[in-house]
C-alpha cells in the first residue's frame, strides 16, 4: 500500500487555484457593462436615407418610425398598417412626453405615407418631429 507521504516524510498538498475571487470580478464587471450600456432604438428595417447638405443631430429619439422602399411603415420593429400609426404614436409619446419623433424614410418610398406619419404626429400632439438623412 502506497500513502501519500513525499520524500521528506511530509504529506503532499494539493495546489488548487481559487477562482472565486477570479468569478466575483468577472460578475461584477459583467454587471458593470449591462448597466452601463446604451441601448439603440431601431424601427426594424435598414433604409436608404436620402442625402443632406444641412443636417442636424437629434438627440433624445423616443419614437422611431422607419419607411420602407415598397411604403411599409416600421415602429418597434413591427410593420404596422397606415391606419394604425396614430394610436401607436399616441402610446408611445405617452410613455415619454419629452422625446422626439425621428422618421427614416427609405430614398424610394413616397411622400404619401411621410404626410400620412406627419399628419399622425400632428393629431397626436408630438411637435418635435425630425426627418432622418445621411450626411451628404
Amino acid at each position: 500500500m502506497r500513502n501519500n507521504q513525499g520524500a521528506f516524510g511530509h504529506e503532499e498538498e494539493s495546489e488548487e487555484i481559487n477562482l472565486t475571487p477570479m468569478l466575483d470580478v468577472v460578475f461584477i464587471m459583467l454587471i458593470f457593462f449591462i448597466v452601463t450600456a446604451t441601448f439603440i432604438k431601431e424601427a426594424g428595417i435598414q433604409v436608404d436615407r436620402p442625402d443632406t447638405v444641412t443636417a442636424e443631430s437629434q438627440e433624445d429619439a423616443a419614437i422611431l418610425i422607419a419607411i420602407s422602399a415598397n411604403d411599409e411603415i416600421w415602429i418597434d420593429k413591427q410593420e404596422r398598417d397606415p391606419r394604425d400609426v396614430r394610436v401607436v404614436i399616441d402610446r408611445l409619446h405617452a410613455e415619454n412626453p419629452k422625446g422626439s419623433l425621428v422618421i427614416q424614410a427609405d430614398e424610394e418610398s413616397t411622400n404619401e405615407m411621410l404626410v400620412i406619419i406627419l399628419e399622425a404626429a400632428k393629431a397626436a400632439g408630438v411637435t418635435n418631429v425630425a426627418i432622418a438623412s445621411d450626411d451628404g
